[in-house]
């Protein structure tokens, strides 16, 4: 089974008009609403692949309602902690010539709630991924990713994490089955410019001798790398469509390359993640099955 956790799940509230103007009332074209946070976003695009899951995080508040109904309805199962104040965040996302975001807060994660997570998590059983991803609430400890990792350590979970520079250093001597950190982030984690394949090859093999079991470098424009394992390099090309959406494409090639890795062939999964991320960027809300599908064709 696969696990995702996010700790401040949102109703992401998209808005198109043709024009923004600020300090006026300004009318939309059309809206859309989404249920989001990275984990459950890996989660949604797990269930268009046929991978069942499990969201573990923490809800509150009437959009916490909505937010557990929006992904059952997709097949995933919700298992949040409920909060017993505030509200689950609202994200606007204004879409015009620019796009413009306004994020909420999120509510207050109190200790008695951090406990009954890690009582669900206590659940997880040797072979279960867990997906860890995104950035920590304040309310919550900034080691808490430390903290979940070393109390299933000895349970042959296999952990991926998607987060940035010291949040994901942190984690290495757990020895996660998977990370993700862009071209970027990883120049940034030693504090180098990475200028070349080459370069990102070296930087993310040194992640692996950190404990890293396999490291995925995805690169925008210019596709991704990965770091398998067994010491082996692959390398694959971006999909070819119009970009139309900025968010989510990274959780879409975690969720890929969750799906793809099963078998153990990670050239397989290298290409299912960068369909999967292509096919989120390249719509207005997650990847579709039929779109990753199309975009598998153009990486065959």
């Amino acid at each position: 089974m696969v696990y995702t956790v996010t700790f401040n799940p949102a109703v992401d509230y998209i808005v198109h008009t043709k024009e923004l103007t600020a300090g006026a009332v300004n009318r939309s074209d059309s809206e859309e609403i989404y249920f989001g946070g990275k984990g459950i976003n890996v989660s949604l695009v797990l269930s268009e692949l046929g991978v069942k899951s499990r969201a573990l995080g923490f809800v509150a508040g009437f959009t916490g309602e909505a937010i557990e109904k929006g992904i059952a309805e997709k097949g995933i199962d919700a298992d949040f902690v409920h909060l017993d104040k505030g509200f689950s965040r609202i994200n606007v996302k204004i879409k015009s010539g620019e796009e413009t975001e306004l994020n909420g807060q999120g509510p207050e994660i109190k200790q008695e709630a951090i406990n009954e997570l890690f009582i669900k998590l206590n659940g997880l059983k040797p072979g279960d991924t867990l997906v860890l991803a995104g950035s920590i609430p304040s309310s919550l400890p900034s080691d808490i990713y430390e903290r979940i990792m070393a109390q299933l350590a000895d349970r042959r979970i296999r952990f991926v994490v998607d987060a940035t520079k010291d949040l994901l250093l942190n984690v290495l001597k757990y020895k996660p089955f998977l990370i993700k950190p862009n071209n970027f982030e990883l120049g940034e984690m030693f504090g180098v410019e990475l200028k070349t394949n080459e370069d990102i090859i070296k930087y993310a093999g040194k992640l692996r001798e950190m404990g890293a079991v396999n490291v995925l470098v995805s690169m925008a424009g210019d596709g991704a790398i990965l770091l398998d394992e067994h010491g082996k390099t692959h390398i694959c090309g971006v999909c070819k469509g119009k970009v139309r959406n900025s968010v989510g494409a990274g959780d879409s090639m975690v969720a890929g390359f969750i799906a793809g890795c099963e078998n153990g062939d990670y050239e397989y999964a290298l290409k299912l993640g960068t369909a999967s991320g292509g096919a989120t960027a390249f719509s207005d809300g997650l990847a579709e099955k039929k779109t990753i599908d199309e975009l598998m064709e153009q990486l065959a």
